[in-house]
This record gives C-alpha cells, sequence and structure tokens, in this order.
C-alpha cells in the first residue's frame, strides 16, 4: 500500500508496509501509481515504461519517464516501495500470548473543583456518585499489578480523577507504598500525575518533581476559551488561577517530562490559535486535542468542521516549522512521529492495551478497560479483591487490532494509529472493532502534518 500526498511544497510518498518515506519530484510523484497499476497487471519494466510514457509523456520527457520508472522499481527491489502486509498473522498470534498488566490509571477522586463543560466524567463522577479512593484500595492496586505483571519490571501508575489533587496525601502514601515494592519484586514504578491546577502549590510541585515521571498540565489556550469550557463550580474561568503555576511547574521541569494538554471543540475551530497562545506563555510540550462529544452537545465537533480543522492542521505545521527556524520550537504531540523504529510492531498493531496491559480503577477498587469506561456497568472487569473476573471481556478486548477493524484495513495511518481509540469507537458505534469516524479524518490529516514536518527538517540538515 502506498499513501501519497503533497503538503507545505513536499511531494511526500508513504511506503505504508514498509514506513518508508520517500520526498520525490513532481515526475516520480505522477510515475508512482502508474507503477503500482501496472505491477497489479503484471506488467515487465518495459512494459511500466511504456504505459508511463503513455499516460505521462505530455508533462514530460520521454527518456526521463523511463529513467524514474527504473528508479522506482530500485525502490521496490529494496523494500522501500509497494511492500506486502506480513503482520495479519503475525498480530493474532501476539494477541494469544498470556496477558500480563502493565498499568493502571487510579482514579484517586472521584470529585472535581472544576465543572468542565465538556468532562466525559461528568465532574469527576463517572455516572456514579462522589468518592475518594482509599489508601486500602489503592494498595491493593498496587499488589494487583505486582501479581499480574509477570516478568515485566516496568509498570506505569497514573494519578488520575476527577482531580487527584484533592486526594493528595492519598497520592502520597501510594507513591512510598509503590517505593517500598519495587526492591523485593524486582520492580519499578513509573508514577504520572494528571491535574487541573486548581489545588498545586509550592509542596506539591516539589513532590511531583521527586516521584512524578511526567505531570500532565490541564489548559485550553486562550483565556477566552479556557474560562468558557473549564470554570470552577460558581462559573468562574480558572486560567488566571493557573497559568502562572504551571508556567513554574513547566520551568522547574526544565521544560521536560510534562505537557500541557488541552482540548478543542467547535467553539475553537481556529485552535492553532490556542497551541501559539501556549508557546508564547513559554510551554514547549503542548497538546491540544479534539473533543469528543454527544453530536447534540453545542460543543461537539461535526463533520462539517472537518475541512476547516484539516487547514487548521497544515497552518499549525507551517508555524511550528517556522518558530523552530526562529529558535523557538516547541514539540506538539500529535506531531511527534519516529519515522526511524518508533513501537514495536505489536504495539503499533494492538494500540494502548486498554482492557489487557492497561486498567482503570475506580476509588472502591473496581477495575474497567480504561478511564473512559468507567462508570459503564457492561465493561465492569472485576475488583481489586477478587482480580479480573470478567475474562470475556479482556478477551474481547485481545482481539481488538487493526485487523479487527474494516475501516483499518486499507488506511495509510494504521501502523500509527493503532487503530483509534475502543472508547471513541464503543460510543459512536456500539463496538470496540469500529473507528470514530471525524477523530480518523484527523488523525490522517496529522500524521501528514507530521511527516512533512520531518521532510522540512531533514531538508534543512541537507
Amino acid at each position: 500500500m502506498v499513501h501519497q500526498y503533497k503538503n507545505n511544497g513536499f511531494n511526500i510518498v508513504l511506503d505504508v508496509n514498509s514506513g518508508s518515506v520517500h520526498v520525490v519530484d513532481d515526475l516520480v510523484y505522477d510515475v508512482i501509481p502508474v507503477v503500482e497499476e501496472g505491477l497489479a497487471g503484471n506488467l515487465s519494466e518495459k512494459e511500466l515504461q511504456d504505459k508511463a510514457v503513455t499516460e505521462l509523456a505530455g508533462n514530460y520527457a520521454k527518456e526521463e519517464i523511463g529513467e524514474a520508472v527504473s528508479e522506482v522499481l530500485e525502490l521496490k527491489e529494496a523494500g522501500m516501495l509497494y511492500t506486502e502486509d506480513i503482520y495479519q498473522n503475525y498480530i493474532i498470534d501476539f494477541k494469544k500470548r498470556q496477558t500480563v498488566v502493565k498499568a493502571l490509571c487510579l482514579h484517586i477522586a472521584h470529585d472535581c473543583n472544576l465543572a468542565c463543560k465538556y468532562c466525559f466524567a461528568e465532574e469527576g463522577e463517572y455516572h456514579g456518585r462522589r468518592a475518594l479512593m482509599s489508601f486500602e484500595v489503592g494498595k491493593k492496586a498496587l499488589d494487583f499489578l505486582v501479581a499480574n505483571s509477570g516478568n515485566r519490571v516496568n509498570l506505569e501508575v497514573d494519578f488520575f480523577g476527577g482531580e487527584p489533587l484533592m486526594n493528595w496525601q492519598v497520592v502520597k502514601d501510594l507513591v512510598a507504598y509503590g517505593r517500598s515494592l519495587e526492591e523485593p519484586n524486582n520492580k519499578k514504578f513509573r508514577f504520572t500525575l494528571t491535574t487541573n491546577g486548581v489545588l498545586l502549590d509550592d509542596e506539591i510541585l516539589e513532590f511531583a518533581n521527586k516521584e512524578m515521571a511526567n505531570v500532565v498540565l490541564s489548559i485550553d489556550g486562550r483565556k477566552e476559551i479556557h474560562d468558557l469550557m473549564r470554570p470552577n463550580r460558581g462559573g468562574f474561568g480558572s486560567y488566571d488561577l493557573i497559568v502562572p503555576k504551571f508556567q513554574k511547574v513547566a520551568e522547574s521541569r526544565d521544560q521536560m517530562n510534562y505537557y500541557v494538554r488541552g482540548t478543542f471543540t467547535h467553539n475553537n475551530l481556529d485552535f492553532a490559535e490556542d497551541v501559539k497562545h501556549l508557546a508564547d506563555l513559554g510551554f514547549q510540550q503542548i497538546s491540544v486535542e479534539p473533543v469528543v462529544a454527544k453530536p447534540k452537545d453545542d460543543y461537539a465537533i461535526t463533520e462539517e468542521d472537518v475541512p476547516k480543522l484539516l487547514e487548521e492542521y497544515d497552518r499549525l505545521a507551517v508555524e511550528l516549522l517556522k518558530r523552530r527556524k526562529e529558535g523557538k520550537g516547541v514539540n506538539f504531540f500529535h506531531f511527534m512521529i519516529d519515522l526511524e523504529g518508533g513501537p514495536c510492531v505489536a504495539k503499533r498493531l494492538s494500540g494502548c492495551g486498554s482492557g489487557t496491559e492497561y486498567l482503570a480503577v475506580t476509588p472502591w477498587g473496581d477495575f474497567y478497560p480504561c478511564h473512559q469506561f468507567v462508570g459503564q456497568e457492561e465493561f465492569l472487569m472485576g475488583n481489586v479483591d477478587e482480580g479480573i473476573t470478567r475474562t470475556d471481556i479482556r478477551d474481547e478486548f485481545k482481539t481488538c487490532n487493526v485487523y479487527a477493524k474494516e475501516k483499518c484495513r486499507n488506511c495509510f495511518a494504521k501502523f500509527y494509529c493503532s487503530g483509534g481509540c475502543a472508547a471513541n469507537s464503543y460510543n459512536f458505534h456500539g463496538s470496540i472493532n469500529d473507528a470514530y469516524d471525524i477523530g480518523c479524518e484527523l488523525q490522517r490529516k496529522r500524521i501528514e502534518c507530521a511527516i512533512m514536518i520531518k521532510a522540512a527538517l531533514a531538508e534543512e540538515e541537507e
């Protein structure tokens, strides 16, 4: 499978199955689909050259067309173009392996001091009641993780909510308990924290900088956008309160191992302005992602919004390149892509590991496939006392991969997005093996932009 597109003056060719990326001139760009069609008909090199000349002679010299065909065939022989997909049977066998759990999302607080309008957690309640996780429940969750992680050494635990700082003492106690488990069990915990910043202070920051491998800071961008969507319970915006705190976090962590994470909605289709605003505030690690909402919500992204959003991603990519040249570069999460190797093939094909390698834990100790399924009783998998009791749910998630999704099989982005979010698929289509269509369109554009940025940077280095 070959994907071709033009972006910011570059002719880009992606050989999907090998991951090879080629930046080519107009002639080669036009020759590639002609050769692909001819190969499907088992044409010889001479027949391919004749076919290409017939179709392209009006635009290029005959001799140059023949040379271009030969160059394209050399790439094919080198395994860098028109390669076969050899991974379907591999991933099926990979998914049959014994499951080990490597990460937990601890819902340390089903409560929040903000009332964000788009919150899938319903202001932290997750379709249920307000609650704070006790140390005992958290302790059992960490014990479960260690017991079910097999020979894996590195384990991940995210303190999530609601707002986890509303239960800060338990966070600290669980970090200490986790550290006590490391040496005797040959494990190493990587703790992370997601916060809205309202309760953040110097004491918390000092602890986080010592113990948290990553900190996610929730902010949507410009003041008017942030305050519209992320007010407190009294209806007042939180921007002015959190910005100086977040700037202090970023600087105290040397602009590494954190990111500011925003959500854009129908209200700010010009979200590139919010990314630029966050960069101007001094943040160098930025993620601004599309909201996932019910179609009836007035802030939901619609199909009609998609063309504008695709243009906005292109605009943002050009802006970030410009800033990099000016010495003001930032990392935009969705444009970060590794073309040299990246995640292993199994990870690329099977996704985030929700329901198998990754589980969410409620304040009272129930297990769900991930934080976005919490409160949906049909996905209740077990609890910290009994372990996984619904192995059928786990087994269903084990089958979730790009080959199980009809929409993914012939999509050029499948090795980069890993089939998308299972929760979004279920919420929009009633199946974890479908795909959220708007999300797919935006993801494909993000990948195109990310590859273009790599091409532009490579050109600079030549």
